[in-house]
């Protein structure tokens, strides 16, 4: 259980790279948010196909469909939410990266990731005919009180409201809790990089678009050599080897652990942010990130009906 946990862990510290370095990049290119967001997914798909490619082969070898059979049998019905949560991640990964480019990594990320599953708790219970629990209603009002304490902090270091990134925050976090509860509530059992690939290859195909008729692509070919480096660590690192760190890791976890290690990446964001960016949240900011992930912890372990147990599906970041 250790190593499982040790391996979270390392997810979550990986995933926080992305702001970091999505920051690196706008700062010292003109590459637009919603550009990265679509070069991080067109890096990433190559491996997410090998991936699907070798779950399939572990399925037929357990016994189960092969990964074309259950492509054959997906229909519209089965298709439509892993078509959802193409559109949400689309979404999410151009609002959220516009958020880091607008603010700071350390703060979008804090929001962005934060607040998700304080509204997937609140949400799941009306979604499920059940009223909220205390303890739900109370983490939701405390991480919107984090949530001010982050807004108050970031104006007393940067010296303005900065409220287009904040608001792009907010967006990627209500975009966010859509695909959790998308992929939580509507799942086709479709096995996990076979969905994950299908998730990201719809979102790709929705940025595209949007990256050419905004010109996106204009200036990609000053791109130095490091700065393609970057677009391909943020590709490979937090998004594929992040990814098989953390299935790998729940194998072997209790749920509700996962969810609260998982917990860890808007803080590590913080602190890297810190340390390599300057980005400074200041005693209010520190405190109210600290509120607003306890906030997430009481979320993630008592969310639901009143009196219920543990969830048994920690939330992932992608």
């Amino acid at each position: 259980m250790i190593r499982g946990a040790l391996l979270i862990a390392l997810a979550a510290l990986l995933w926080a790279t992305t702001g970091i370095v999505a920051k690196f990049l706008f700062t010292g290119t003109d590459l637009q948010a919603i550009t990265l967001a679509f070069l991080r997914l067109a890096v990433a798909l190559p491996f997410f196909w090998l991936l699907m490619r070798k779950e399939q082969r572990q399925n037929a070898n357990a016994g189960a469909k092969t990964h074309d059979s259950l492509l054959q049998q997906l229909n519209l019905k089965s298709l439509a939410p892993l078509a959802a949560l193409g559109l949400f991640q689309a979404i999410y990964q151009g609002s959220y990266l516009m958020a880091v480019d607008m603010t700071g990594a350390g703060i979008a990320t804090l929001i962005a990731l934060c607040l998700p599953p304080v509204l997937v708790a609140i949400l799941a219970a009306p979604l499920l005919g059940e009223k909220p629990s205390l303890l739900t209603i109370m983490a939701l009002i405390t991480a919107v009180i984090g949530t001010a304490m982050l807004v108050l902090s970031d104006m007393d270091t940067s010296g303005s409201l900065r409220l287009a990134g904040i608001l792009m925050a907010l967006l990627a976090a209500l975009v966010y809790t859509g695909f959790t509860m998308t992929s939580r509530y509507s799942s086709t059992g479709t096995p996990i990089f076979t969905t994950a690939f299908i998730c990201f290859f719809t979102a790709a195909l929705m940025l595209l678009p949007v990256v050419v008729l905004s010109d996106g692509f204009e200036g990609v070919e000053e791109l130095e050599l490091k700065h393609w480096l970057m677009v391909a660590f943020i590709g490979i690192v937090p998004t594929c080897i992040g990814y098989v760190c953390f299935f790998t890791g729940i194998k072997t976890t209790p749920a509700t652990l996962s969810s609260i290690i998982v917990t860890l990446e808007p803080l590590f964001v913080a602190l890297l942010a810190w340390i390599f960016l300057e980005e400074v949240l200041g005693p209010i900011g520190i405190a109210g990130a600290l509120i607003l992930t306890a906030a997430v912890i009481v979320a993630s372990r008592y969310g639901g009906k009143p009196g219920a147990a543990p969830k048994d599906d920690p939330e992932t970041s992608v």
